[in-house]
Order: C-alpha cells, then sequence, then structure tokens
C-alpha cells in the first residue's frame, strides 16, 4: 500500500490519500488541542499511544459487533483505515457528571448519573461544534432517523464493551466523544480515535486523571498519564 498526498490535516491527525480510493492512511500527531483549538501544546509521544491505542479497542470492538473503519497498523504513528464520509455529528456518551455537563447543568463533577447520556453536537469547529438534538441533526440533514438510530446504538454498545473493559484494568470511563462515517456502499462504521484525547479516564481507586484534562485544566504531567493508560493496556510504558 503506498502513501500519496496529504487530503487533510486536523488537530490530531493526518490525512493521505494511497493507491486504493477505498482505503486512507491516518498519521497521529503529538499536538495537542483544547477548548476549540484556543489552547494549544504538545504531549510528547502521544501520537503513537493514541495510535497504537486506538485500533487495540477497535479490534475489542469489532469482536463485540460494532463495525470500525480500521484496515491494518502500519506502524507506531499510521494506520491504514477505510475511507469514510464523516457524519457530522460528535456522540458524547457520558457515565458521570464531568467537564461541559457539570457546567452546563450545574452538578458537581464527578456526581453519580441515574443513567448514561448521550449527547450530539454538531461537527463545525467555527461554531464551537454546538449541542444539537436528533430533530434538529435531521432537519438539517446531517443524519437521516435510520441513521441516528443506529449510531445511538453502536455508541451504548461501545460504553457497555468499554466501561467493563477499562473497570479491568483500574479504569473508570467517565465519558467519551465518538464519531461515525459512511463507506463507500453507505454502511455506518465507528471511526476517529479511541484515546485519552477523546474519552475521560479517572483512576478507580485514587480518582486520578488520566486523559487529556491534564493539559486542558494544567493539572501537569500529561505524557506521564497517557503512558499510564497505555502500560495498562498491557503495552509496556
Amino acid at each position: 500500500m503506498e502513501q500519496k498526498d496529504m487530503i487533510y490535516e486536523g488537530k490530531a491527525k493526518k490525512v493521505f490519500n494511497t493507491d486504493n480510493p477505498e482505503i486512507v492512511i491516518v498519521d497521529y500527531k503529538d499536538d495537542a488541542t483544547a477548548f476549540n483549538g484556543l489552547k494549544k501544546g504538545t504531549i510528547a509521544g502521544k501520537g503513537a499511544i493514541n495510535n497504537r491505542m486506538t485500533n487495540y479497542l477497535m479490534k475489542v470492538l469489532e469482536e463485540q459487533g460494532v463495525p470500525t473503519h480500521l484496515v491494518k497498523e502500519i506502524d507506531d504513528r499510521r494506520t491504514a483505515v477505510k475511507k469514510v464520509d464523516i457524519v457530522p455529528l460528535e456522540v458524547i456518551i457520558r457515565n458521570r457528571a464531568a467537564g461541559s455537563f457539570s457546567k452546563r447543568l450545574g452538578i458537581p463533577e464527578g456526581s453519580d448519573l441515574k443513567c448514561s447520556t448521550l449527547e450530539f453536537s454538531y461537527k463545525d469547529d467555527d461554531l464551537g461544534d454546538p449541542l444539537i438534538n436528533s430533530y434538529m441533526a435531521k432537519a438539517i440533514g446531517a443524519a437521516t432517523q435510520e441513521e441516528i438510530d443506529l449510531i445511538s446504538q453502536y455508541a451504548f454498545k461501545v460504553n457497555d464493551v468499554l466501561k467493563e473493559f477499562f473497570a479491568g484494568i483500574g479504569i473508570e470511563l467517565i465519558d467519551f466523544k465518538l464519531e461515525f462515517g459512511k463507506t463507500a456502499d453507505g454502511t455506518i462504521v465507528l471511526a476517529d480515535e479511541i484515546s485519552p484525547d477523546t474519552c475521560r479516564f479517572w483512576d478507580m481507586k485514587t480518582g486520578e486523571k488520566l486523559d487529556k484534562d491534564r493539559f486542558r485544566r494544567d493539572l501537569g504531567d500529561p505524557e506521564g498519564a497517557y503512558k499510564e493508560v497505555f502500560a495498562r493496556l498491557g503495552f509496556g510504558a
């Protein structure tokens, strides 16, 4: 598989065409951003950690019936994936109150929720990825009801699988963001990444934050947090 021209560069990844029109190569960067790009920096080594962690977890999810865009890991930072049209909805699952949820609703961070929640935000950096509901998503053509139902089903399945998985290595999955895409034949698959960039991970014993909040909130040593999660997955620090 030959890597060709770059077709996109985002905040955390670069995407390249290949000699196969249905496959692209994703190259993970060490760049870190927060607050819709207002805060910028670097977390050394996170590109390789996020790449390998994402691929590992996507294989776990595929074994549990969640289709993903994963094709093949190429090296530490690069992975071949199915070329998809991203559904312009960020899907956020929350198991405990934290972050913007706590701020919006005035609920102390860490509070228990009576059930897991699902939110959609409209993927548009210029607008700050505003929250929308399923009716709004349908009205603007972001997704059909059938697509929304399937995405929601997959998102809660991902939550069930990952909550149990991370609990097994002493980590509580507080909340996380997912993105989905459509392949050339219209199949909905899980895309983007699953990593400390997109998930809130808290140590189950100490409550220590093991995710991008360490960068976002200037808590110190984000590199150590990423390495800790990676090590607990069995990759070594």
